[in-house]
């Protein structure tokens, strides 16, 4: 049997894929989301790449919670999440675009972007390092990306808890609210399979980013990377 690309899956659970976030994360996704934003870079006109944009959520929360964003591009391969971020964001149709395409072959000249942003995408790809190194072609010169993942938490009980609900709970709450069998199952599996904090950093130097840091929020369960060109 032929094992199902990623982004079919996600075509697949588009139609319910924001609101079992909501539900899966208690709603802090959102508050995630909006930190984001607060790292963007220092310039006064920011033309912003946003890579597997999917619903267009964190987008929206960085227009909604930033005015510097002169120009967005949002990319990915799912074109049913794509559709659904179209409708989302019809009221920032003078500043956004989305189109369909891959975060491994960006499909702009280099020093493009003042800002790149992934939120929980980078996981998702076949070839990590070779994402990071278009993130930063595509980067202007003190251009920043903002990589937006789940992690571990390092404190051992707390990782024990986070764990037991990711393996145990997750997947049967996915699949009772998106109806599919495989979704969530491989979601807990790549948020552990995932370099930590420490070692996706050095993918990241290792790709030619420098200032390279890790922002751990809520206990480790996510973590925004941050680096610059």
């Amino acid at each position: 049997m032929t094992k199902q690309p990623v982004f079919e899956i996600f075509d697949d659970i588009a139609p319910t894929y924001d609101r079992t976030n909501r539900i899966l994360s208690g709603g802090i996704d959102l508050y995630w989301r909006r930190k984001m934003a607060s790292l963007l870079p220092s310039a006064e006109k920011i033309k912003l790449l946003d890579l597997a944009t999917g619903t267009g959520d964190q987008l929206l929360s960085l227009l909604k919670n930033s005015k510097k964003i002169d120009q967005a591009i949002g990319i990915d391969l799912a074109e049913e999440m794509l559709k659904i971020g179209r409708a989302k964001l019809k009221a920032y149709d003078h500043l956004v675009t989305l189109k369909q395409a891959s975060a491994t072959a960006i499909p702009y000249l280099e020093n493009t972007f003042n800002c790149a942003t992934m939120s929980f995408g980078i996981r998702n790809v076949d070839n990590v390092p070779g994402c990071l190194r278009e993130i930063y072609r595509v980067l202007r010169p003190e251009g920043k990306a903002l990589i937006l993942e789940f992690s571990l938490p390092t404190n051992r009980w707390i990782q024990k808890a986070y764990l037991l609900y990711l393996n145990k709970l997750l997947p049967h709450i996915g699949r009772l609210i998106s109806a599919h069998k495989q979704a969530y199952t491989y979601l807990a599996r790549t948020i552990q399979a995932f370099p930590q904090a420490g070692a996706f950093c050095k993918l990241m130097e290792e790709a030619g980013f420098s200032h390279v840091k890790a922002h751990p929020l809520t206990f480790g369960i996510v973590t925004i990377y941050q680096g610059e060109k």
